[in-house]
């Protein structure tokens, strides 16, 4: 009797915690953040900040299966192979069934605690038949959403609970409110949950929802109108949405859980190209680029102290993982993993906690495909310096502090000692993250590209095909490219072509002036 009485103690004294993802939604219509472009009126969103924390400094993947991967596990990408949009036509890997997953570490710390994931999967393809059982394998006791990415329609969609498909009618973002309510009245009062509720909305395609749900009242929901005004049919769903978090903020009120459960709120990932508000819309959902990555995240609920705060600490989508465990009380959850499987989330719970100091010097974002293209790539940024490293081997480097929307590579350009210390610690960071020679070292700030045009017998820098020399020197030199690959060696550099070479920085290395000479090649 006293076993049980303690184990029921435990599970009271538990939180609830529930996980509202936003799909495709960036920081530039959310009017509380200050890179915010245009504004839509989410007042159930904005009541979180009062009860919670705002993150500036919130880093997500490009896509939506990337991210959702790294906040399942608290593990990159690169380390589970979901580094792209699952069944999309440029590919990738399914995330594997035997990671360890948060749903799975609350079942094994407490067998009392009941996990949900309501709403969109888009972690494995849906066929075989057999995979549509894949969350509740990893750890979920109920499912109930679309399993691919996006719908073909919000009124006209296939919906899977528990590993069965049928038609659903009903607006998706309504459903996935219906099925959250409906689950969490089914369960024991004592117990406490956990709800991943991610929402289609405001993801493609644009369609206008019902009326009751925004005040968009001069749509008319056909195409010809859709094409024209696309941005308003976006704000029209994320109001939807927000309308519909509200109503399951009443449904947790009238169950007497709401003032029990801690939220997160997220984007997964920034805008499309056809509701960017960027000019160069290149950069959008699927680059590396900060509006792909930079999205809204909040905290808020009973385990936020001191709330109504905004923080600017560099937090990471796979810090999720820790930080909804340890909000779940299930602080022992590095008992179970397995040393096969490092993670890389760290818990955001000393800033919960309103202690100060950074919970990681840098953050990292990537995307990568099975049939690569140009944008595959990582990022990695501290707080005021960015480092972007291409795939083919281009990189470029910002400072975030005063260009946010990365329009001036410094590589391009003269640089200080101080953006070359920032260049130095993030290329030498990202090597030994992803375990990979690159050749890091920047020249001092007297030997930046243009002053190294002016004081080396090479030119010109930058170049785009040929490499001629002063007196047409026949010393040996190397070039070399920033993965420390030997492209060229020999005395006969004049004479070589090197307009096959992608864009970005290179080194020479000459044997006769004893230094090494940035290159850049454009």
């Amino acid at each position: 009797m006293l076993i049980v009485c303690l184990l029921c103690f435990e599970a009271k004294a538990q939180r609830n915690v529930v996980l509202i993802i936003a799909d495709d939604l960036g920081t530039d219509y959310l009017g509380f953040y200050e890179d915010h472009v245009d504004t839509v009126d989410v007042p159930n969103i904005r009541s979180l900040l009062n009860k919670g924390i705002r993150f500036k400094n919130f880093m997500s993947n490009p896509v939506c299966s990337a991210t959702r991967s790294t906040i399942l596990t608290g593990r990159y990408g690169f380390r589970t192979g979901v580094g792209n949009i699952v069944g999309s036509l440029s590919g990738s890997n399914e995330l594997d069934t035997a990671e360890v997953t948060i749903p799975r570490i609350l079942k094994y710390s407490n067998s009392f605690i009941s996990s949900a994931n309501i709403g969109k999967w888009h972690l494995q393809n849906p066929a075989p038949p057999a995979h549509l059982l894949y969350p509740n394998k990893m750890g979920y006791d109920h499912f109930e959403g679309p399993f691919i990415g996006q719908l073909t329609s919000y009124t006209n969609w296939t919906k899977v609970k528990n590993g069965v498909s049928s038609t659903c009618t009903n607006y998706a973002t309504s459903e996935n409110v219906d099925n959250a309510v409906a689950w969490l009245k089914s369960l024991n009062s004592a117990h406490p949950f956990f709800i991943w509720l991610a929402f289609n909305a405001p993801h493609e395609p644009l369609q206008l929802p019902p009326s009751n749900l925004h005040t968009y009242t001069s749509l008319t929901g056909t195409v010809a109108d859709i094409n024209a005004h696309p941005k308003s049919y976006f704000k029209a769903m994320t109001q939807a949405l927000d309308t519909e978090i509200g109503r399951l903020f009443d449904s947790l009120k009238a169950i007497n859980k709401y003032d029990s459960t801690d939220f997160i709120f997220i984007g997964d990932n920034g805008n499309t190209q056809k509701t960017a508000q960027i000019a160069n819309i290149d950069r959008a959902k699927g680059t590396v680029y900060q509006y792909g990555v930079h999205v809204p995240l909040i905290i808020a609920g009973p385990d936020v102290k001191n709330s109504g705060r905004t923080n600017d600490e560099l937090i990471n989508s796979t810090d999720l993982f820790a930080t909804i465990l340890e909000l779940m009380r299930a602080n022992n959850w590095k008992n179970y993993i397995p040393s096969s499987k490092p993670i890389d989330a760290k818990s955001i719970m000393p800033i919960i906690n309103n202690n100060i100091g950074a919970i990681r010097p840098w953050s990292f974002c990537e995307i990568f495909k099975i049939t690569t293209d140009s944008a595959d790539g990582k990022g990695i940024r501290n707080q005021d310096y960015k480092l972007i490293r291409f795939d083919y081997g281009k990189q470029e480097f910002y400072n975030l502090s005063i260009d946010a929307n990365e329009n001036n590579d410094l590589l391009k350009q003269t640089i200080t000692a101080t953006d070359i210390i920032n260049y130095n610690y993030l290329c030498a960071e990202l090597n030994q993250l992803l375990n990979t020679g690159s050749f890091c070292q920047l020249l001092n700030s007297a030997e930046t590209p243009t002053n190294a045009a002016k004081n080396s017998s090479y030119f010109p820098n930058p170049f785009t095909s040929f490499i001629s020399s002063e007196n047409n020197s026949t010393e040996f030199v190397q070039l070399i490219n920033t993965f420390t690959q030997v492209i060229y060696e020999g005395n006969e550099i004049e004479k070589q072509d090197f307009s096959f070479l992608p864009k970005g920085i290179y080194f020479l290395k000459c044997n006769k002036e004893n230094k090494v000479i940035k290159m850049m090649k454009e």
